[in-house]
């Protein structure tokens, strides 16, 4: 099994990366974020790697962090999500948005990544509920709020929170990392709106 590639970038596709290895060309299938953290052609690179093989084939997918081949395998997991869509949200959401999409079970932000349908996204956010992997590289403010509201699944109250103040311009990490402390000395049952002002507040201070 191949687990890490480290060589040369050779060439660089629409959504895949040909890695040169001392002389052996491999192709990774890889996300677009993935492909864009990749340095120029001739430049040194490094793939974490997940290899799946079927009867009919042998492909690689290469991955520029261990969080994002993590929850590549997560999402694989679900029923309906394949390769290419688990390589679409993965596009689409870095680790720590899905992390934080899965904690507010929020079936809309998953919905935004390609050839997920309400239903998918829905199977997503319950089905990996309380799955997010633990790696430290995932944002503090994500982890905090999971910690805060235990079993990693906001209630509604929260998950509006955090839409509000994404909806004035912040981050979803910030919102998340606010929301976090708020909820940790307010509670998970606070109301929507001083949950917004609370988290204003964390915000500004």
């Amino acid at each position: 099994m191949i687990g890490k590639l480290k060589g040369v970038v050779e060439a660089l596709g629409e959504d895949i990366a040909l890695i040169d290895v001392h002389g052996v060309v491999y192709e990774a299938y890889c996300s677009a974020r993935t492909l864009q953290t990749l340095p120029q052609v001739g430049e040194a690179a490094v793939l974490f790697i997940e290899m799946i093989v079927r009867e009919d084939m042998i492909r690689l997918y290469g991955f520029a962090t261990e969080a994002e081949q993590k929850w590549f395998k997560l999402l694989m997991t679900v029923q309906g999500v394949g390769a290419r869509v688990a390589l679409g949200t993965l596009s689409t959401l870095s680790p720590s948005e899905l992390t934080s999409a899965i904690a507010l079970q929020d079936k809309a932000m998953v919905g935004r990544a390609p050839g997920v349908g309400p239903k998918l996204a829905q199977r997503i956010v319950t089905e990996l509920k309380g799955k997010a992997p633990a790696i430290g590289a995932l944002d503090a403010g994500v982890i905090g709020l999971q910690s805060a509201l235990g079993e990693g699944a906001a209630g509604g109250n929260v998950a509006d929170a955090v839409s509000a103040l994404v909806n004035l311009g912040y981050g979803q990490a910030q919102a998340s990392a606010a929301l976090a402390a708020v909820v940790g000395r307010e509670g998970a049952d606070t109301a929507t709106e001083k949950l917004i002002r609370l988290g204003l507040r964390e915000l500004s201070s």
